[in-house]
């Protein structure tokens, strides 16, 4: 999920009198192709049919995680160019929410749910909990010194939530081959997505890691596992790529018994021992 975005209250004024919405090109443009390969996943998901090969839902998980790299720097480049807004806020919201929300749920219908008959359930209860996250991100956005200008998310991020799905999908094909089903091992994604529409409306907090600062001093261990994770991702992409986002979901969860020290040093974020000691 990209960041809450910073109002000018002058240029936000001076487009409510005029009646003219005046938004920020680079970064919306960004957004936008969050959600052109949000609605292009969807196009390969309905291609699909059980009994056939994977590959329009390899297709559309690579648009899925082209959707999360679009989502990753279009608030970062705003903030960097001090052009955040609120159009751009909820256009990222609408954007995430068929990227991340509908995209993955109809993905996990079409491939496991939709043999059952009240399957769809668990794909709405998914899309329900997706969208109750980025409306409440979006209130506490609004709000000084909440979610919005710190450096954790409350609940688990709904981008990191369709990572974790789609990754795991994509690494379960992956385990299978040149097979048209992925076998008994597909009904571990219904429970997965139970899972995270928990954590996405809960109140477990997540870096953002939104504030890195590369030139801080780190530890030779924090070097050698960024290089260490830098080199499986280049062997093992999948493999590599789900477990980073199972990670991320599973520290939120320990996160409250980590040392200050290595919270620190994990986040890699001076704020982080300062939010540890709150």
């Amino acid at each position: 999920m990209s960041s809450p975005e910073h109002v000018d209250p002058v240029h936000e004024n001076d487009s409510e009198e005029s009646g003219k919405v005046k938004i920020y090109f680079l970064p919306n443009l960004l957004t936008a192709g969050n959600l052109a390969c949000g609605f292009f996943a969807l196009t390969w998901i309905f291609k699909y049919q059980i009994g056939n090969n994977f590959e329009p839902i390899r297709i559309a998980i690579r648009l899925i995680l082209a959707a999360f790299a679009f989502d990753l720097f279009d608030g970062r480049l705003a903030r960097l160019a001090k052009k955040e807004s609120k159009f751009g806020r909820e256009f990222d919201s609408l954007a995430d929410i068929v990227s991340f929300g509908v995209a993955p749920a109809f993905l996990i219908y079409r491939i496991v749910l939709q043999e059952f008959e009240s399957g769809w359930i668990i794909a709405a209860i998914y899309l329900v909990c997706g969208g109750i996250r980025l409306a409440r991100f979006n209130v506490m956005s609004s709000r000084p010194s909440q979610e919005g200008g710190g450096h954790e998310f409350v609940g688990f991020p709904i981008p990191s939530a369709a990572g974790v799905v789609v990754t795991v999908t994509m690494f379960m094909m992956q385990l299978v081959g040149q097979d048209k089903s992925l076998g008994n091992v597909r009904f571990l994604l219904p429970v997965l997505m139970v899972l995270l529409s928990c954590l996405m409306v809960s109140n477990v907090r997540y870096p953002t890691f939104k504030y890195i600062d590369w030139t801080l001093y780190r530890s030779v261990a924090t070097f050698a596992a960024v290089v260490l994770v830098g080199l499986l991702l280049a062997m093992y992409f999948q493999i590599t790529l789900a477990l980073l986002f199972i990670a991320y979901m599973l520290y939120g969860l320990v996160r409250p018994w980590v040392s200050k020290r290595w919270r620190r040093e994990i986040e890699a974020d001076e704020e982080a021992e300062e939010a540890a000691g709150r």
